[in-house]
């Protein structure tokens, strides 16, 4: 028998429209969808970047939250306002002042005290409360450059830091060297200061007045840095090539100084000099005294002589008399 085929109409929904099953009206009235199973798909593609833009703004306001309380924390944190945060005009010859300038202190100042470098500065700790530290320097070279922290007693103790900065200070312990022919000679500079030295360069004098560059690991000549300090070593020394002026150039961030040391060169015997002279004087010295011992005068030897022996007959004499008084006064 013939079966006949039953269609559901959806009274009330047309296409690409949505309505409700049941009465309409209720809590449990279920929405229907009219539109195509594909429709119905793009319309849920186009929901999902909707859902992400609200779950970025709500991450950005929760951002703009914690930096907003971020900066209102920053704003109540202590400040140290320092001038000049880095000095670095180099040899001022003027006499310049080190500021530091407390706002927002976490308690009340109990006193202050500058350091350089980690160390503390003789006379500049006290017990005052200003929240104002100045430091006066006379002037900025290298003696005075270094790290200059301001700290202010307070709890917990805040500090800041000035940094003055300065061509480096070159030095030699000897400006004159001296080295025998054949030996090594050593020339040693040593530097000073902040920033420290970056390179150090060597050169000597020619006898024209121009400048030679040395160049590390030839076969005379060797230099060795190790931070503030640099070493040449000529090997062999010799009188006609290396007797003169050398200079050693320290340089750092701010600039390159130098300082000149003068090598003087000995012959090979020189060091015998000395000795071969006190040598010569001993032997003139024993000369003069044999020869003049060997021209003495044989009569002023014998009057020596009788000299020297008429006491011994006087004495004798005098014990004879003495003798003869004790018999006659025993009799």
């Amino acid at each position: 028998p013939h079966v006949p085929h039953v269609v559901r109409v959806r009274l009330g929904c047309r296409s690409g429209q949505r309505t409700r099953s049941g009465d309409g009206a209720g809590e449990g009235a279920a929405l229907t969808d009219c539109r195509p199973e594909g429709e119905r798909g793009r319309s849920s593609d186009r929901q999902r970047p909707a859902a992400r833009r609200r779950s970025r703004m709500g991450t950005a306001a929760a951002l703009g939250v914690l930096m907003l309380l971020h900066s209102a924390a920053a704003y109540t944190d202590p400040i140290i306002v320092t001038s000049p945060p880095i000095l670095d005009s180099g040899d001022i010859l003027t006499e310049t002042v080190l500021r530091c300038n407390l706002t927002n202190p976490p308690s009340s100042v109990e006193g202050h005290v500058w350091q350089k470098n980690g160390m503390d500065i003789p006379d500049t700790s006290d017990k005052t409360t200003s929240t104002i530290m100045e430091y006066k320097l006379s002037s900025v070279d290298a003696k005075h450059s270094g790290a200059y922290s301001c700290h202010y007693f307070t709890t917990p103790a805040v500090n800041n830091t000035i940094y003055v900065k300065a061509p480096p200070g070159v030095s030699s312990d000897k400006k004159s060297e001296y080295g025998n022919e054949g030996d090594v000679g050593v020339l040693t500079c040593k530097s000073s200061g902040y920033p420290f030295v970056e390179s150090w360069i060597w050169s000597r004098m020619s006898s024209s007045g121009v400048h030679e560059l040395i160049v590390n690991g030839t076969e005379k000549f060797h230099i060795k840095n190790s931070g503030n300090k640099t070493e040449l070593r000529i090997q062999p020394l010799t009188i006609e090539e290396d007797q003169g002026d050398y200079i050693c150039n320290a340089t750092n961030e701010i600039g390159t100084r130098g300082e000149t040391v003068h090598l003087r060169v000995r012959g090979r015997f020189a060091a015998l000099w000395p000795f071969l002279g006190i040598v010569a004087e001993v032997i003139v010295l024993v000369a003069i005294i044999f020869i003049y011992e060997k021209r003495r005068k044989p009569d002023d030897i014998s009057d020596d002589d009788e000299q020297g022996s008429a006491p011994l007959k006087s004495n004798a004499s005098m014990n004879h008399k003495d003798k003869n008084v004790r018999q006659r006064n025993s009799n």
